[in-house]
This record gives structure tokens, sequence and C-alpha cells, in this order.
């Protein structure tokens, strides 16, 4: 089964609006460009006229010069500055054309004058002639809206068409769904059909979306083999069944390519907007969380971003059977204390250097304000290193600027269960938008293995070499041996203090390994302790300690 790919962009549709204070020319003009082909509609003044645009973007805006309230140069200043779903080509009406007026009505954005007494020939002439223009700004700008090979929108335009969705939605309490899919395993289709037998999949799959998709929706491909739908006005609930016939649908057909039968799928992500939803970005990666939980599921299903909580989801209650292991823990008491930060202005070079130094595979971006902008990885910094002068580069050209983060007061039972269900591993505290620490899998790791050891929960014998360091008996000798690294860790950073003179941020970062010590050095107190108790400790003092 073969479909055809999207359509460019629509010819121009010949959308004239008149604008003039004298009514017999409004009539003889409407007249003339009505048997002409064109629709017409008409304004008596500028306020006139800036109203009918904003209701109905015209093709082409003929004006007066002389009018009364606004006149036609201060009309077109106000047009150039409107957001328009396209481009509008003016033509000034005047007595008298002067240099003078013609180089003022160029530079607020005029792109031709027609004199008074105005002649039928010559008006629809030069209407023809910005037809062209048109239709050519049209045809270059939708080329560089959709990609090439799919016809659908490109990522950069589709977000750009969700912000402006979001804003309606929230204006008038609108509902507004997200789905994102990924095709299933489609390295394989390539490796083993070939390239041109997976474009001919993309292009099939992209037509089918945009089959399945209503007027108002809005598809793009997001990259890849991963694409993105906005649904206006759409549930999540309704979305995931949207979504759902769609998955159906395309596992129950053989794409044709080179006269070969080829059966793909896909994995599903949904979310919708709510009230705790802040931003359109958001919408967007809380789709791409649900989709990664349905690749990590089993691939070839709907997971929607809502339900995650209560679908394959480790079962906390029963899991802490100890007494609220997890009662009364934040964020803040858990988290890895940042010790630098990124600025997104620092050149790619900086950005390696404070990598290899802090011994951390990625690090928060923040802006001039200290606010959080983004995240570069060891991966990122990789891709960009096809040339020295990429070197040079600012982070803020190659940093994520999606970034999973929380505020310190949030519940570390919740950054646990997002951690258990997504391939995401680390997430970014904040305050106030200002980062100020990390929890990754390992943090999560450290921090209940030291809770644990610190409520005498791991007083078993032990049957390993591993386990047995957190036995009572070798807890001293692990002490000493902590103490002893932490010791020399301190001296080597108060000698780089000494020799570095200003450059104190590559000293701070390059100790950054302390903090682990130091929660080592807490566990084994807490495992260290004669004959623990259950309860003997509360966990808030443990986890807290960090925070103080």
């Amino acid at each position: 089964m073969s479909y055809p790919t999207t359509n460019l962009a629509p010819p121009v549709d010949n959308n004239v609006l008149l604008v003039d204070d004298d009514p017999a020319i409004l009539r003889i003009l409407s007249t003339w460009l009505e048997k002409g082909g064109y629709r017409v509609r008409r304004a008596g003044d500028g306020e006139l006229a800036v109203a009918a645009i904003e209701a109905e973007c015209p093709d082409f805006l003929v004006t007066d010069w002389q009018m009364p309230h606004v006149n036609g140069l201060e009309l077109c200043r106000r047009v150039r500055q409107l957001k328009l779903p396209h481009y509008v080509y003016i033509l000034f009406l005047s007595v008298k054309s002067t240099a003078a007026e013609m180089i003022e009505g160029l530079e607020v954005g005029a792109d031709d004058f027609l004199s008074k007494p105005v002649y039928r020939g010559e008006l629809l002439a030069r209407l023809k002639s910005g037809s062209r223009v048109l239709n050519l700004e049209r045809r270059l700008g939708q080329m560089a809206r959709t990609d090439p090979l799919t016809g659908l929108l490109t990522r950069r335009t589709f977000l750009d068409v969700l912000e402006k969705e979001w804003e309606r939605a929230g204006r008038f309490h609108l509902p507004l769904s997200c789905v994102m899919l990924d095709l299933d395993f489609f390295k394989r289709v390539n490796d083993i059909h070939g390239y041109p037998a997976g474009d001919s999949i993309l292009k099939a799959v992209a037509a089918m979306l945009s089959d399945c998709s209503r007027g108002g929706d809005s598809v793009c491909r997001y990259g890849g083999e991963e694409f993105c739908v906005m649904l206006p006005e759409t549930s999540q609930h309704d979305a995931a069944v949207w979504a759902e016939g769609v998955r159906r649908r395309l596992s129950s057909i053989a794409i044709l390519s080179g006269g070969r039968e080829i059966r793909i799928t896909a994995s599903f992500g949904t979310a919708g907007r709510h009230d705790d939803t802040h931003a359109a970005s958001k919408l967007v990666d809380q789709a791409e969380q649900a989709l990664a939980c349905a690749k990590q599921w089993g691939h070839d299903r709907v997971v929607r971003y809502e339900l995650l909580d209560d679908e394959n989801q480790l079962d906390l209650e029963e899991a802490d059977k100890y007494g609220g292991m997890f009662q009364g823990i934040t964020a803040r008491h858990v988290m890895s204390p940042l010790s630098t930060c990124l600025r997104e202005d620092q050149t790619l070079g900086q950005a390696a250097e404070l990598l290899l130094h802090s011994q951390t595979n990625a690090m928060p971006v923040v802006d001039a304000q200290g606010r959080l902008v983004g995240i570069v990885s060891e991966k990122d910094l990789l891709a960009a290193m096809v040339s020295l002068d990429c070197w040079h580069s600012p982070v803020r050209e190659v940093m994520k600027p999606n970034v999973t983060c929380y505020e310190e007061d949030t519940p570390i039972r919740t950054i646990y269960k997002f951690l258990c269900r997504v391939s995401i591993r680390r997430v970014v505290i904040v305050d106030r938008g200002r980062p100020t620490g990390t929890i990754s899998r390992r943090t999560l790791l450290r921090w209940f293995t030291n809770l644990a050891a610190s409520k005498g929960l791991l007083e078993e014998p032990a049957t390993s070499q591993a386990a047995a360091t957190l036995d009572p008996r070798h807890s001293k000798q692990r002490l000493v041996e902590t103490a002893r690294q932490l010791v020399h860790r301190a001296s080597e950073l108060q000698r780089r203090f000494q020799d570095d003179g200003d450059d104190l941020t590559s000293c701070v970062v390059g100790a950054a390994g302390v903090q682990e010590l130091v929660d080592d050095l807490l566990a084994c107190c807490g495992s260290a302790s004669s004959a623990p108790t259950r309860g003997g400790r509360d966990p808030a003092d443990v986890a807290g300690w960090r925070s103080r």
C-alpha cells in the first residue's frame, strides 16, 4: 500500500483588501478587481483595515495614502508589525508619487506604488506582478517550513505552531493534546532493505498521519523516524483513542517498496494540557516520556502520560515495609549539590574542561541571570568535535533546551517513580528556576543504601566481599580508609587553591568527589553503630544532613 506525499504551498488566493476614505473610488476599484477574478473586501479607514486584516489576512492590501485618523503610511507600518500567517503585498495609491514619498513608503514596508487617477489595466497588471512575488515567497517559505522528504512540518515550525495554539488553548480554556510516535526497530529496515526502502516507509507514514488528521491538526517529522502530532481541542483520552486507531492501521498494512511488502509498527506516547503544565515545550516533553515508556514496555502500544503513575509501576507503599523510608524526604535532602554550572555563552572547549574536571557526563546550562536554560552532555560535545573552530562555538548551540527539572521541595517519591519508568538518567533540581543540584539513578542508589545502613536494615550477615563492608565489624576499616582519602582530597584542594591563583572554579570542580566520600562516611557511621535498631534514626535526619 502506498501513499502520496503532502502537497506543497497553496497558490495565492487573490484576496484583496481595499482601503480608501472615498466610497466612489472603493466602488470603482472593487468592480474592476472582482471582474478580474479577485475576492475583494473594503475598509473606509486605517483602523477598520487593521481590524479586517486581523480577522482574515488578505494576499494584497491596496490602500490610499491620504486618509483621516490613520493614513496609509501608518497603516503600512502597523501591518508589518503584525504576526500574520503569510506575507501581504502592499500597493500604495497616491495623487503624487514623489521620490521622497516613495522612499518613505518603501522604508515602512510598501511593495509598489500606483499614481491617481488609477487605470484599470495598470492596476490589474501590478497585482499580477505581485502575485508572482507572493507565489515565489510562499514556495520558498514552504520549503523552509517543511521536511523535504515527507512534506510535513519541520520540528522548529511545529513548535512555533504549537506555541500559538498553546496560547489560544489557555485563553479560551480549551483542551490540547500532543502525540509522539516512533517507528519500532526502524534501523533494521534500513539495514535489511536499504535506505530507499526506509525513505518510502517514512513518506507513507507521513501521508497516513496527514490522512488521519483534521484540518486544524499539525503533524511534523520530529527527527529521524520520530513524528509529533498536535491535536487542538482534544483531551488526552481522545488523543490516546486517535493514536490507537493510527497504531492499528499502521500495524495492519504492508507498505510497498521496490516490489516488496514491508510491515512496521510504531510506539506512541500521548500527553494533554493541564493546569500544572506550564509551557508548550513541557507538553512535548511529557509525550516523549510516555513514548519512552511505550518502547520500554514492549513497543507497538500507546501510553498516556497521565497514567504512568498508575500502570506498571513499583508499589512503593508495599515495598516501603520499614515505616516511611520516603516519608518527609524531598529533592533537597537527596540531591547532589552543584559545584558549578555552565553559562550559555561559554565555549564548547570550556565546557569540555569543566566536564572533565567534574568527572560527570552532563552539566546544567544557565543564562546571565543564573536561570536554567538547558543541559549539555559529553555526547553533545562529541557530536561537535568536527573541527577546532567548533570548539570556540557557544554552548547554547549544542545544548538541549528541554530539561527535566523539579523544585527542591518535590517529594523524593515523585522523582523516584519518574526515574524508574523513563530512560532519562538524571534530573536537575531547581530553586525558583535556578539549578541547585542533580539527582541521578546513582544518587538514589547511594542515598537509599546510606539510609538503609543508618536504620540498621543491612545488618544481615554478609555473603560477599562487597556486602561484607556493610557489616559493623568491617565498618571501622572503611571509616579509616575513607577518612584517609578525604584528607588527601582536602590537602590536594588546599594546594590547588594556593597554586592556581584566581582560577577558583576549576579547583572547586576538581573537588566534586569529596561529596561522595562524605556520603560513604555517613553510611559507614550508620553501619558501625553497635547493635543498631530499626527505629533508631529518622530518615530525614540522615538525608537532610546533605543540605545543612
